[in-house]
């Protein structure tokens, strides 16, 4: 044990390294790759940018900014991650931008449903003769014996509130954590009971499931009645981008902070870790910029009027009364 802990480079054992101390140590392969990362990353914002033009002259006012914040996903987290790659000591702080960007967008995407229906109104009426079913993921996909719920203002006020409350949940702790790390008692490394880290984060990923439980509930019950809008496709890039950013990115760290990633110097093994994070995530997040494009930017009709029955939704029928 004493013989390995000589022979380990002390990089391994220091913080992540300065911007310039990467800058001055790549080789050519680093060069091309921190290059064309890079290049993904500002493509990927500039596609948004030309996105937000088009959607803001093309699409009604009622739905251009909850399509901008749920086509923003992507490029915003691309970026962070290409911020994070170039000054590893601020990723920290790039990861949970990204992570209260994605918790508006959870919200937003839910809203977004409803507004491609009509919005709240349109929706109540459409719903008149139906219920919510939802025995649903991430919650209760195995409890088919809860019933079914009234679709009503109530109902509806409930789901918005049940993501809502991770939008701004999300910023409060993100807040709460970087003022403990000022003061030196949050560590993301730190999985001591007394540490700040290992409180908050279980915390918020409880809040994270409650957030996506409405927006899949309203999923399963419109998915038909918006096929034509190509929401599921969205609803999929939605979900991909959640477990690419989450989880993903909570896999390799947990591998990091374990030791199953080695140590590279100059970068540390959780350093590294990170490291391989941003790199995966800027490629993916380019190429889902690239399929949400596809699937934004178009000019949505107004979806043709329910006639009696023939709503073409999931949700469950309530029986006449004789």
């Amino acid at each position: 044990m004493n013989g390995s802990n000589r022979s380990m480079h002390p990089s391994c054992r220091e913080k992540p390294p300065l911007a310039i101390d990467i800058i001055l140590k790549l080789d050519i392969f680093g060069i091309i790759l921190y290059s064309v990362l890079t290049f993904m990353a500002a493509v990927s914002m500039l596609l948004f940018i030309e996105e937000c033009i088009y959607i803001y002259r093309k699409v009604p006012s009622h739905k251009k900014s909850v399509i901008i914040w749920v086509n923003g996903a992507a490029p915003v987290i691309g970026t962070m991650s290409c911020l994070g790659m170039w000054v590893p000591r601020a990723t920290m702080f790039t990861d949970m931008t990204s992570a209260c960007y994605f918790a508006i967008v959870v919200f937003k995407f839910l809203i977004m449903m409803v507004e491609e229906v009509g919005g709240d109104e349109a929706f109540l009426r459409r719903a008149t003769k139906h219920k919510l079913k939802i025995s649903t993921g991430p919650c209760c996909c195995c409890c088919l014996c809860l019933p079914h719920v009234d679709i009503t203002r109530r109902t509806l006020f409930l789901l918005k509130l049940g993501s809502f409350q991770f939008a701004i949940l999300k910023i409060v702790f993100t807040v709460l954590s970087i003022v403990l790390w000022t003061n030196g008692t949050f560590d993301l490394a730190d999985l001591n009971i007394t540490g700040a880290a290992i409180w908050i984060n279980p915390f918020v990923g409880i809040l994270t499931i409650i957030a996506l439980w409405p927006v899949a509930i309203m999923f399963m019950h419109l998915r038909l009645a918006l096929r034509t809008l190509k929401i599921i496709p969205k609803y999929a890039m939605y979900q991909l981008v959640l477990i690419l950013s989450q989880l993903q990115t909570a896999i390799i760290n947990i591998l990091a902070l374990n030791g199953t990633i080695a140590c590279a110097p100059p970068f540390s093994a959780a350093a590294r870790g990170y490291m391989m994070s941003q790199q995966l995530l800027i490629l993916e997040m380019f190429i889902i910029t690239l399929v949400t494009r596809l699937l934004y930017r178009r000019y949505y009709d107004p979806l043709p009027v329910e006639h009696n029955d023939k709503e073409n939704t999931k949700m469950v029928m309530i029986p006449d009364s004789p």
